[in-house]
């Protein structure tokens, strides 16, 4: 480690924590030398796959939308998809 690390500012959201991750180098808060690696052998993943059949014009309408916002368009269903639920709830 070189010098005195800095502290890291409190942060209001997720969000801006993002933000302030995104426009500062983590080695001048963290000795990254201290870190150790370790396995989280119970982690399971937080998604479910699933299988989805779809017409294949409304999945090419899907893929030029997708591609118009420059997303992936599976991210873009989950988006959609989300929106609707929390409109629903």
């Amino acid at each position: 480690m070189k010098g005195k690390l800095k502290t890291p500012p409190e942060f209001s959201s997720e969000a801006a924590e993002r933000a302030f991750w995104a426009r500062h180098d983590s080695t001048e808060y963290v000795d990254w030398s201290a870190a150790r690696r370790v396995q989280l052998a119970r982690l399971k993943p937080s998604t479910e796959t699933i299988s989805l059949r779809l017409p294949k014009y409304l999945l090419d309408n899907i893929r030029q939308i997708a591609n118009s916002r420059d997303v992936p368009y599976q991210s873009l269903i989950k988006m959609w998809l989300q929106e609707h639920a929390v409109e629903r709830r």
